[in-house]
């Protein structure tokens, strides 16, 4: 037996232990567990499915650590009525808000974090990483971590871009539909559900057939295939606002639709339209990722994610792992985004642990 597996056996039980002396019920129940599959796994896998399992807790304690600090930090920068808030956030909202934190940073700050430019050849095709280049060049010799890094500002700027238009059309038309009702009302609705019949990777794949994949069309075309979805929510919170007393009192003191929907209606709405902005730019996230991977999102030289993965693909072939190296990024993305809103829903439904 290996001094690692003797070393690993103990500190396990030897924690577990502490948690237990300790009254940590929670913390020796993971600990223990993490114990038990440990066993499990080394008596089926060996050593080295022991090491995977070390490794893999390892990165989740890591991960722990990081969205704690990042929590207190935001708690104690954040004024008193957020940081309230804040100190009610899970550990996994807090890992989200981190990621989304880190994403911002380098699409921000592409230019200076990369290397190289987007679209710079710099070696051969396919070329092994080395001292310069960290991940290897693509399939033109371009550095593939400069790419990943323009990919942040670019794969999600245009999917913000996205989801704030399919945001704001779908939010003003549902709240305008309960305000006023009557015929705009169903207008509206019969609008939103002839869009939402067609399947969206379908339609967004005819219509930028038809008007061409620049980024202007790609964002207007998403834009309008997920503007029903939000249409739908904010049309259903609205309307158990609009027969609200106070939205009556309102009217009787003569308050235009403008009034009613900017100070009595979207004040009370708040929180589930922005949990709904959350879930939406992750759909909207996936959809140009789908589509940029068809060949018909953001178009070449620019540095997308999900053209990446395609462009890229055939390193799967010979081992390199490369090409799931923008997989992830998308899918970290999505999963601390779901995350936040995970939370955020929590709050917003008066829920308490």
């Amino acid at each position: 037996m290996s001094y690692f597996v003797v070393t690993y056996y103990a500190l396990l039980i030897g924690a577990s232990c502490l948690a237990a002396f300790y009254k940590k019920r929670e913390v020796f129940l993971l600990l223990f567990s993490l114990t038990l599959v440990s066993f499990v796994m080394g008596i089926v896998g060996g050593v080295s499915a022991l090491t995977a399992v070390s490794v893999g807790a390892g990165l989740l304690a890591f991960a722990a650590g990081t969205s704690y600090a990042f929590r207190e930090f935001l708690i104690i920068i954040s004024p008193d009525d957020i940081a309230k808030e804040l100190r009610t956030a899970p550990l996994t909202a807090a890992f989200g808000m981190f990621v989304i934190f880190t994403y911002a940073i380098a699409g921000i700050f592409a230019p200076y974090i990369a290397p190289f430019g987007e679209a710079e050849v710099i070696s051969s095709s396919f070329a092994p990483p080395d001292e310069n280049m960290l991940l290897g060049a693509d399939q033109l010799g371009r550095d593939t971590f400069s790419r990943i890094i323009y990919g942040a500002r670019n794969s999600v700027g245009i999917a913000l871009g996205a989801t704030i238009l399919a945001f704001t059309i779908g939010a003003l038309c549902g709240l305008l539909a309960a305000t006023k009702g009557g015929w705009f009302d169903q207008l509206m609705g019969r609008v939103a559900d002839v869009i939402m019949s067609v399947p969206s990777l379908i339609f967004a794949l005819l219509m930028l057939s038809i008007f061409g994949t620049n980024i202007i069309v790609i964002i207007i075309v998403v834009a309008l295939i997920y503007s029903p979805r939000v249409f739908r929510l904010a049309r259903a919170v609205a309307g158990n606002i609009v027969v609200m007393d106070y939205i009556e009192a309102a009217k009787l003191r003569g308050e235009g639709t403008w009034y009613l929907i900017r100070k009595e209606i979207l004040p009370n709405s708040t929180a589930p339209l922005i949990a709904e902005f959350g879930l939406e730019f992750c759909f909207v996230f996936l959809l140009i990722a789908g589509l940029s991977f068809l060949g018909l999102g953001i178009q070449p030289p620019t540095a997308d994610w999900g053209s990446m993965v395609r462009e890229n693909a055939t390193l799967i072939s010979f081992g390199d792992i490369t090409p799931l190296i923008p997989a992830a990024a998308i899918a970290l993305l999505t999963v601390a985004v779901n995350f936040v809103v995970d939370w955020m829903l929590h709050r917003s439904s008066g829920l308490k642990e």
